[in-house]
């Protein structure tokens, strides 16, 4: 571990705590040359891979569904710390369901969230997600949301 501050590479574990609500350990380190602390936050990785619709695998990226959610968000009255919350909450989800998850659940399981935070996040992720090819598909899902 190199510290942020001098670079040097010896460093000593001062203090260590696993989170509660997500997959992480956060370590409280002091560096052995300069002396001054940091912290570091690692986060358990398990091999969890997506099966898109076409048929292709890949590894799950917890930026991407991050990302996704922060444009539905976009000029929303929503904090990032609130989306932060909810990805970690959907990959701890994700992580304990199987190895291998459709993006299909990925996706419901976002707009399932965003429904509950906000009805113009989840229409606009919905809008993306589901691909409205018309306004006639937008207007029925907006009344899905008043009934």
């Amino acid at each position: 571990m190199l510290c942020p501050y001098c670079t040097e590479g010896e460093t000593r574990v001062v203090d260590s705590r696993e989170h509660e609500q997500t997959p992480s350990v956060r370590r409280r380190r002091e560096c052995m040359h300069c002396e001054k602390r940091f912290t570091t936050y690692e986060r358990y990785e398990s091999a969890l891979r997506v099966l898109k619709r076409d048929g292709r695998k890949e590894e799950f990226d917890r930026d991407k569904l991050k990302m996704g959610m922060v444009r539905a968000c976009a000029k929303r009255p929503i904090s990032v710390e609130t989306i932060d919350h909810i990805t970690t909450k959907l990959e701890t989800k994700l992580r304990a369901t199987s190895t291998e998850v459709a993006s299909e659940m990925i996706g419901k399981m976002v707009m399932q969230a965003l429904k509950k935070l906000d009805k113009i996040a989840y229409i606009r992720f919905a809008s993306v997600y589901r691909d409205f090819n018309d306004v006639k598909s937008f207007e029925k899902e907006a009344q899905l949301l008043t009934h």
